[in-house]
């Protein structure tokens, strides 16, 4: 049983060396080959000075170097700084500042992109570039050194690595946030295996699994691909696709059997034919980062009869919190579930004290897969994590709990049901709306395919309530029909008082739904 990050890929290596732990493309890589390229890299990292603890920031698309440089940092003793690779210059710049990220793996080509602020990042001692640069190029830089990933995994340098222990440091990894700049939430080893082993156990994994990797490895959701199938010895699939009819061929094509998707994915892809194949191989669905609209779960199951579906819920801080087991799914409509395994769920009031069912409260997580708190951010910390309100009060050091910022409720039998956060809650004539519910009306008049419901600034109600929405195939843009399905199943103050058609609608780095922006835009139009 693995108790650090990078056990993972070591002990699948010792059980079937030559098993596919990773495919890229047209290229397979083994266990063997990764456990071998992983140990070449770490050694390297120890030789190039870095100590415990040092931040190493990989700026790369899903591809074999990000995956090796990902468990090498850990093998080394080192932390990990997965970066988004859609993110611009100024937003790098945060991050390697903010927890002063010693090495940045990343490519030539985004380096040129980042010239002007690497100057800045006084912390920033080496760059490790994955493609080797023509010797007529002129250095990039005068002040860090500049290194070739392929010249450090072969250079096998026995070295003594750092000594590790589950409750070290092994990541940290940058939420985009609602307001103000990214928090970096801190990983320890025993947040990530913990979380490997829960998410495989409920979801059945096992070495014959292929997963498809299509979520940022940045994102915790989409890191959780790594390692779920690590723990079990299966293989993961890294895919960047231009057009979401891609993943139907490939799934297809590799014949996967697991894939995980955020709400406005599942949306486009469950427009889409999925050929035969496909709905042979595909074992499970799963879906996190948002409520899944329950005519699109309908027109998914009826595409893929063959296929278990997960609804999760989960937040950066406690990586997962709550599933809902396939088999409930037509009893507990809505519902996100119950505490995955090694996890306690708690529901309580702003002083703390329990929720009675039904009753809305804020979701607090408590146990192993709680993070760290938010790098260099005591402030921030102090406000999410908080102590367990239910602990003994004769314990002489309090246990930490996340407090997640969810409103919630839970039924007589501990079933969940996700209401909204505090920070996306509509507060309009004195009421609290979700948005999630005004979603799921537009969402059942088969006029829409994806939409969104925000709060715009008004000077006497508070806020009021718009709408955004990309009509569904071969239906028109009408406004006053969806008008009237509001006005038919929703009180007057849920009713919208905007509601606007586009082409797609904006999204974050992680892929949900960029509401913060999209409040901006329509307050304006």
């Amino acid at each position: 049983m693995s108790s650090l990050l990078h056990e993972l890929p070591h002990i699948a290596c010792e059980r079937s060396p030559h098993a596919v732990a990773l495919q890229h493309d047209s290229d397979s890589y083994s266990y063997s080959q990764l456990q071998s390229d992983i140990y070449s890299l770490s050694s390297a990292f120890i030789t190039l000075g870095l100590r415990r603890q040092d931040r190493i920031a990989i700026f790369l698309p899903k591809q074999y170097e990000t995956v090796a440089s990902i468990f090498a940092a850990s093998a080394a003793g080192c932390v990990f700084v997965p970066i988004n690779p859609l993110l611009k210059a100024a937003q790098v710049q945060h991050i390697l500042r903010d927890c002063s990220v010693r090495v940045l793996i990343t490519t030539h080509e985004r380096v040129l992109a980042l010239k002007e602020i690497l100057p800045t990042c006084s912390e920033l001692q080496h760059l490790v570039l994955t493609r080797s640069t023509e010797s007529h190029e002129a250095p990039l830089t005068t002040t860090i050194n500049t290194w070739h990933w392929n010249d450090l995994i072969h250079r096998r340098t026995p070295v003594t690595a750092h000594r590790v222990i589950d409750s070290d440091m092994a990541a940290i990894l940058y939420t985009s946030g609602s307001t103000g700049k990214p928090k970096g939430v801190v990983l320890s080893h025993r947040n990530l295996v913990t979380g490997a082993h829960s998410v495989a156990s409920y979801l059945e994994n096992t070495a014959e699994d292929k997963l498809l990797a299509v979520l940022p490895l940045s994102f915790d959701y989409g890191l959780s691909q790594l390692t779920t199938a690590f723990h079990v010895g299966a293989s993961v699939h890294l895919m960047e696709y231009l057009f979401p009819k891609d993943i139907p061929r490939r799934v297809a094509e590799a014949r996967i059997t697991g894939l995980a998707g955020v709400p406005p994915l599942w949306c486009q892809l469950a427009e889409l034919n999925w050929p035969d194949a496909a709905t042979q191989s595909l074992r499970y669905i799963t879906n996190s980062g948002g409520t899944l609209p329950s005519t699109t779960l309908d027109r998914l199951r009826q595409s893929l009869p063959h296929t278990k579906p997960f609804l999760m819920y989960g937040l950066t801080e406690a990586f997962r919190s709550t599933y809902l087991p396939p088999e409930q799914i037509d009893h507990r409509q809505g519902s996100i579930g119950k505490a995955i395994p090694n996890a306690e769920i708690l529901v309580v009031k702003p002083d703390g004290s329990p929720c009675a069912p039904h009753e809305p409260g804020e979701l607090v997580h408590r146990g192993s897969l709680v993070a760290m708190g938010y790098w260099n951010n005591a402030e921030k910390t102090a406000e999410r994590f908080k102590p367990v309100p239910t602990q003994n009060s004769n314990l002489p050091l309090a246990e930490m709990a996340v407090w997640s910022g969810d409103t919630v409720k839970m039924d007589e039998d501990g079933y969940l049901y996700f209401i909204g956060r505090n920070d996306e809650m509509i507060k309009t004539s004195g009421y609290r709306v979700s948005p999630n519910e005004i979603e799921e009306i537009l969402m059942t008049s088969g006029l829409v395919s994806e939409v969104v419901a925000v709060g715009i600034t008004h000077p006497t109600l508070g806020q009021v309530i718009a709408v955004a929405a990309v009509a569904a195939p071969s239906t028109t843009e009408d406004k006053g029909q969806l008008l009237r399905k509001c006005k038919e199943q929703l009180p007057a103050f849920m009713v919208p008082t905007h509601i606007e058609f586009r082409m797609s609608l904006p999204r974050n780095q992680n892929g949900k739904y960029d509401r913060v922006r999209l409040a901006l835009e329509l307050s304006q139009s």
